[in-house]
């Protein structure tokens, strides 16, 4: 009955070859939009972080000229100030200078003193001319400072709106590419779960409606007895041959699927949780681990590309059956087979 069973798998194999070219040219496609999605993503990364670089030179900038500019209209405020104060002397002097005239005009006698107080009032008014005409200047000056302060500023805030406006654009499209990429992620996974599909199917029909085999979400559940003896990472006999099904599944797997299709099948061994006494391992880590490697060597040693195979240990930690009974411990002790993406 096994070598029909053997026989009905070899020719159920046929169905698969078909598949083969489409699926390549799927794989193909999923590592050229990761390729471009990752230089994409490098090259808008950098230009980011060069224009963040600019960002931050441009606002110290702005935030210097903003000094300058209060410092510049301190400046001009003090010299009007100045310039306010010179007018009120220049109209002081003035005043007091048509006071000495209309006295030196009434008094013919103190004429000659008069006419001196004048000259000496005339040259102050015109030193005080002298000096509000510096400031109207140093005004003027500093009016023209603070213009181009003003359009030197204008011209700052304009180019960190364009920087903004380009890094908003370049997160944009960051956000598009990941979007993207994700979504030929997602079909990926969409054709890998059919494949899972098509594999746990196939590996029913070649396994059988065995009690100690079966499916539980994503995962081929095998009992450890079918395997192993108790504390022991040796391969039995019966297993062996269930192995070798196993291995004739995957090597059409393989040539199923399109190689740019990330996948691998991982071996899981998991223990009961009673502590091994005797024997080569010192713990269920040890033996759970070594179980699983020994499925994966022999699997290898079939012809299934190592680069499709994981071993992984997990002890006595992942258990399916929370009890504490014989029929418990031995659901807990088990190989699982699952496939899944790299």
């Amino acid at each position: 009955m096994a070598l029909g069973r053997a026989r009905r798998g070899e020719s159920g194999m046929n169905y698969w070859p078909g598949f083969v070219d489409a699926l390549s040219t799927l794989i193909l496609g999923i590592i050229f939009l990761l390729t471009v999605f990752v230089v994409v993503q490098y090259y808008l990364q950098q230009e980011v972080a060069g224009k963040d670089t600019a960002l931050e030179r441009l606002k110290a900038q702005i935030a210097q000229l903003t000094n300058m500019l209060s410092l510049e209209k301190t400046n001009k405020a003090d010299a009007e100030d100045q310039l306010a104060r010179l007018r009120a002397t220049l109209a002081a002097t003035e005043s007091e200078r048509d006071q000495y005239k209309a006295r030196a005009e009434s008094a013919g006698a103190d004429q000659v003193a008069a006419q001196d107080k004048i000259a000496a009032l005339s040259s102050e008014l015109a030193g005080e001319k002298k000096i509000s005409a510096n400031a109207l200047a140093q005004v003027e000056v500093l009016n023209q400072q603070i213009a181009a302060l003003r359009r030197q500023l204008t011209a700052l805030e304009q180019a960190l709106d364009a920087s903004e406006k380009k890094n908003q654009e370049s997160a944009t499209r960051i956000t598009e590419l990941g979007q993207r990429l994700n979504l030929a992620l997602a079909e990926r996974v969409r054709e890998l779960s059919r494949y899972r599909s098509d594999f746990f199917g196939k590996l029913r029909e070649i396994l059988g409606n065995r009690p100690d085999v079966r499916i539980v979400g994503d995962r081929f559940v095998l009992e450890s007895e079918v395997f192993f003896d108790t504390n022991k990472a040796d391969i039995k006999p019966e297993g062996r041959a269930e192995l070798d099904k196993v291995a004739d599944a995957l090597l059409g797997l393989e040539k199923q699927i399109p190689p740019d299709i990330g996948w691998v099948l991982r071996v899981d061994g998991h223990t009961d949780a009673r502590p091994i006494t005797g024997g080569p391992f010192k713990s269920n880590w040890e033996l759970s681990a070594a179980r699983a490697i020994s499925v994966v060597q022999y699997l290898i040693g079939k012809g299934v590309s190592p680069k499709r195979l994981v071993a992984a240990g997990f002890g006595e930690f992942q258990p399916i059956d929370t009890g504490t009974t014989e029929e418990a411990y031995r659901r807990n002790r088990r190989i699982e087979l699952k496939l899944t993406e790299r």
